[in-house]
């Protein structure tokens, strides 16, 4: 299943921005150039699940481990820093990707990748979770959000999102399979 949905810039409360930007005012300029959000975000998400013939718990116990995602991927998994609790940072595919852990429950996790000086922010972050449907039965849920504001035209917009859907749908059928045990 595909859901994307797209939402207008976030608006902060008064207060959070009055605080911010005393913070900036006495900050020391960085060294290195800054990478500020986009003018005029445009977040979209994109909800993702699949059927799992095992209970949640079950199922959560075969691929709900940070680094499981080298398994579902093929891709290399190293956890640089952290206990596997929040703040926990792994590093994919030979150091290109580094996501950190910042939401944790006993059958979920959600991550985010930071910002990386010089290129666009997209404040990308994703969420998997492992739902009892019945005592036997459960859904994987994978959710992503990221900013597409950086993509020429709706159709650059529709195909990034089109092809984080094939690679994420192909990860989940690799975690059914893992969970069920096949």
């Amino acid at each position: 299943m595909y859901i994307a949905k797209r939402m207008p810039g976030v608006v902060l409360g008064a207060a959070v921005v009055v605080a911010s930007m005393q913070a900036l005012a006495q900050a020391p300029a960085p060294a290195t150039p800054a990478v500020a959000p986009a003018p005029a975000p445009e977040y979209a998400t994109i909800r993702m699940e699949i059927d799992v013939a095992k209970p949640a718990a079950e199922a959560w116990a075969k691929v709900g481990k940070y680094c499981d995602i080298a398994e579902w991927f093929k891709l290399e998994c190293k956890i640089t820093s952290g206990d596997g609790g929040m703040g926990t940072v792994r590093v994919l595919a030979g150091g290109r990707i580094s996501e950190i852990l910042v939401a944790k429950t006993d059958l979920s996790y959600g991550y985010t990748q930071p910002a990386v000086p010089g290129r666009f922010y997209n404040l990308y972050h994703g969420f998997l979770e492992a739902k009892p449907v019945t005592a036997t039965t459960s859904k994987l849920i994978y959710t992503l959000l990221l900013d597409v504001s950086d993509k020429p035209d709706q159709a650059a917009k529709d195909a990034d999102l089109a092809r984080r859907r094939t690679q994420f749908e192909g990860g989940l059928k690799t975690m059914k399979g893992i969970a069920e045990g096949k």
